[in-house]
């Protein structure tokens, strides 16, 4: 449990007047440096750290922010609304708590103060860059889905951590939810939700709070209670609090709860009493590109300035991811490598439901009076998430940029396979009795071995999605879109070219969940700097990792991962079981 503090609106002033200077780490390019706050100059086609005071203000136009709250860091970012280039930004981790084994939290407040932190110091570095921050026309939101918030509406005051999308706790909820089904069928709610019924999704998780966390029962009955996912908690912080700040969410966020029907676009009723989650406490659904409301921040600080812009764009980070990298047309899709790996397909105006282990989710509503859009989706829980536990947990790294290194120094796993299933496991199984699993070993492996098998098991479990994604729509990919920060690592990005057999191809802007933030919230209606018609959108420049390897390898190495995660399966069950002499 978190403590107590002051108010939000306390946090909100101080968290900045009192700021320690952290170790923040900076977007990832190749190198993993990046020179601080760099302008790339349309004309010249070179970077350029200085500009020339009003003349190159006037030239730049109107300017779109992005807050883009991941599962691992906060970041602020700041883009060209005609060039869609990124000028500035700022990067804080965000620390994570496992207080006991598959429990994942994290403190709202510090998520919020690390906003805080991202918008300053963007803002000062904007300044000594000599870019007017009054060309900030509108601010978009996009946020680690899933993650779980309730907080009190009258002290502002989180009443618990946020449990994470990937928190494990639940999962004796789900069993009981799964076995009152018709069948025992998972599937039981997939028909509204595009779901199955899993701990990922928010609607258990807020089940489990109001029914373990006394202060969020007793909020409840007492009519105090907010729920939201990170951009609820966001918006209605930066909106004002408890000082009229706006309770909302988009149909993105609202699609990955359990409790949205994704035909009416709304809360269903009949969800809500399945889980018998009262619907005051639910934010107001709005489109993912329209004003929600404006910016109050502490005057007296540089970021201050930021007040009374409005916040006008809000999309679940996989869904910005599409948008950034610009696939509107159905059929087309993106691959984004972060804590977990999310492979989504635009599917058009209607919902298709997947016959082979994957989502059905809403990919964007552009607007009030805009049609939704629709995606199915492949999601992996362990991706990036596997670099930081071989570093923080096993010690065999010390950055992240170390493991491309170690992994390269052999070139092969030498037979050793990683089912990295700390989660359970997702699509295309979405298995919670899974757990993660090492096998192949040998007295030869070393710790480059197993650094190259974790990079495979990204590779692997893409693949895994991609082969349900070609199932499902029976058009195949021809090459894969990917994006986030592991995109960095060009090892993997070779490597997941050879285990798909077909190329990759990544944006010379690795950051495309903000950028999609940034467009829906600069082509909002009474914003209107960002224009998305086909014509306006920016040219992308792009790398091209071609397959290297044959496809008979490919398959074998591939067969052999499907052998491991058998291997990983019906591990943990929330049945006591026996110690070999009969006693439990």
């Amino acid at each position: 449990m978190i403590g107590a503090a002051a108010s939000s609106e306390a946090v909100s002033h101080t968290c900045l007047c009192e700021l320690k200077r952290s170790k923040c780490q900076q977007l990832a390019t190749g190198s993993g440096k990046r020179k601080p706050a760099t302008v790339h100059c349309k004309d010249t086609g070179h970077m350029n750290s200085r500009m020339a005071a009003s003349s190159s203000r006037v030239m730049l136009g109107p300017l779109v922010a992005a807050i883009d709250q991941g599962t691992s860091s906060t970041r602020f970012l700041v883009f060209n609304a005609k060039t869609a280039e990124l000028l500035s930004h700022h990067q804080v981790e965000i620390n994570q708590s496992f207080p006991k084994e598959g429990w994942v939290e994290e403190d709202p407040k510090e998520i919020l103060q690390s906003v805080y932190e991202c918008m300053e110091r963007t803002c000062e570095k904007l300044t000594q860059l000599n870019v007017d921050i009054s060309n900030i026309k509108a601010i978009g939101v996009t946020n680690q889905r899933e993650t779980t918030l309730v907080w009190d509406k009258e002290t502002g005051e989180p009443l618990y951590n946020a449990i994470v999308w990937l928190d494990l706790r639940t999962q004796s909820t789900v069993e009981r939810l799964i076995n009152k089904t018709p069948g025992r069928n998972k599937n039981h709610l997939k028909h509204k939700t595009g779901l199955p019924i899993s701990t990922y999704f928010s609607a258990v998780k807020l089940r489990w709070l109001m029914d373990n966390v006394d202060e969020v029962a007793e909020a409840v009955l007492t009519h105090r209670a907010m729920f939201g996912t990170v951009d609820s908690w966001l918006i209605w912080c930066l909106t004002g609090g408890k000082s009229g700040g706006v309770h909302c969410t988009d149909v993105t966020n609202a699609s990955r709860t359990m409790l949205f029907n994704i035909h009416t676009l709304d809360w269903d009723p009949e969800l809500c009493k399945y889980f018998d989650i009262p619907m005051e406490i639910l934010p107001k659904v709005r489109s993912s590109s329209e004003i929600y409301g404006l910016m109050k921040i502490c005057s007296s600080l540089k970021s201050g300035c930021l007040s009374g812009i409005p916040i006008s764009g809000c999309l679940g980070d996989q869904s910005a991811a599409l948008v950034g990298q610009m696939c509107f047309q159905e059929g087309q899709a993106k691959n984004t490598y972060g804590t977990g790996c999310f492979l989504l397909r635009n599917t058009g105006a209607k919902p298709v439901m997947s016959e082979h282990g994957l989502l059905t989710t809403v990919a964007y509503k552009l607007g009030r009076d805009k049609p939704a859009c629709y995606a199915l989706e492949g999601s992996v829980a362990i991706a990036g998430a596997v670099v930081r536990w071989l570093k923080d947990n096993l010690g065999i790294i010390q950055t992240s940029t170390e493991l491309e290194k170690l992994a390269a120094s052999v070139g092969t796993s030498y037979g050793c396979y990683f089912v990295p299933a700390f989660s359970g496991l997702y699509a295309p199984y979405w298995e919670p009795s899974a757990r993660g699993i090492i096998c192949g070993l040998t007295q030869f492996t070393n710790k480059s071995h197993l650094a190259f098998a974790a990079l495979e098991a990204v590779c692997f479990q893409t693949r895994e999605i991609l082969d349900a994604m070609n199932q499902d729509s029976g058009i195949p990919l021809t090459q894969l879109q990917v994006d986030g920060g592991m995109t960095s690592n060009r090892l993997l990005m070779q490597l997941q070219a050879d285990i798909l057999c077909i190329p990759v191809v990544k944006p010379s802007m690795p950051e495309t969940t903000a950028l999609g933030a940034a467009m829906a919230a600069g082509a909002a209606e009474g914003v209107s700097v960002w224009s998305l018609r086909p014509e306006d959108l920016s040219e992308v420049t792009s790398e091209k990792f071609e397959p290297q390897i044959n496809p008979e390898e490919s398959e074998f190495r591939y067969a052999r991962w499907k052998k491991a995660v058998q291997r990983a399966m019906n591990w943990e069950t929330t049945e006591p079981i026996s110690n070999g002499n009969g006693h439990k």
